[in-house]
């Protein structure tokens, strides 16, 4: 007498991968990235950030590279003699090359524990860089939520030189303090030249675009010595 096959559950809603993966879940996926790096952070006692954006293209050794790196290890050298371990500032970038590894090469000369990277999956450029441990390194699959962890973490911004997505992250913070959804903070453009010579600030403000007053939202650096002086006062 052959005994009888029992039947084969069906899998719970939140281990079904198709399900999981479906259009249907993406307001659930759009919450496990809201709601795992909140968890992580808190964890991890990530609360006050000073965030780096500039281009992934920026090559190692170049005079942008050392002065995001050279700034970031001031920054963190900084952080660890002023602040106890719950109150100090973290390095946050997007946690890939070019500017975003120089700024976690050179949190790491100090405490690799002060680097957060905030990745995200593209189909070129973006990869981990080996300054940031896996446990400090999120991988998002939607830019208006890394965005928002970007935001939600900033207490001060400095941008390097950098492409469309530098560009879109540092009006987007310009915009929410502009606004006043975000808190104001300290906003360094570093490489004056570079920035004069892509954006013309000036004239926004003298063709009535942007008020005169929103010129003083943010400040140039040359230096790491410059930027660092022009983001820590306030902080």
């Amino acid at each position: 007498m052959s005994r009888s096959r029992k039947p084969e559950k069906s899998p719970k809603a939140y281990k079904n991968l198709d399900f999981v993966n479906s259009e249907e879940a993406r307001s659930v996926r759009i919450l496990c990235e809201y709601l795992e790096p909140k968890a992580r952070f808190q964890r991890l006692g990530v609360n006050r950030s000073v965030i780096f954006f500039g281009s992934a293209r920026t090559k190692s050794r170049t005079p942008y590279y050392n002065g995001a790196a050279d700034l970031a290890e001031k920054l963190a050298r900084w952080t660890k003699k002023t602040h106890k371990a719950d109150q100090r500032f973290h390095i946050v970038s997007g946690g890939g090359p070019g500017i975003m590894q120089a700024a976690h090469e050179g949190a790491a000369r100090v405490d690799a524990k002060l680097s957060i990277g905030l990745n995200i999956s593209l189909l070129f450029e973006q990869h981990g860089n080996r300054f940031v441990s896996k446990e400090r390194a999120l991988e998002f699959h939607y830019f208006f939520m890394r965005k928002f962890w970007f935001a939600n973490l900033a207490s001060a911004l400095v941008a390097f030189p950098g492409g469309y997505g530098t560009l879109d992250e540092m009006f987007e913070f310009l915009t929410l303090a502009q606004c006043g959804k975000a808190q104001r903070m300290p906003i360094v453009l570093y490489g004056r030249e570079y920035w004069n010579e892509i954006i013309n600030f000036e004239a926004l403000a003298r063709r009535g675009l942007i008020s005169p007053h929103d010129l003083k939202l943010f400040r140039f650096a040359d230096t790491p010595e410059e930027a660092f002086s022009a983001l820590t006062k306030k902080l």
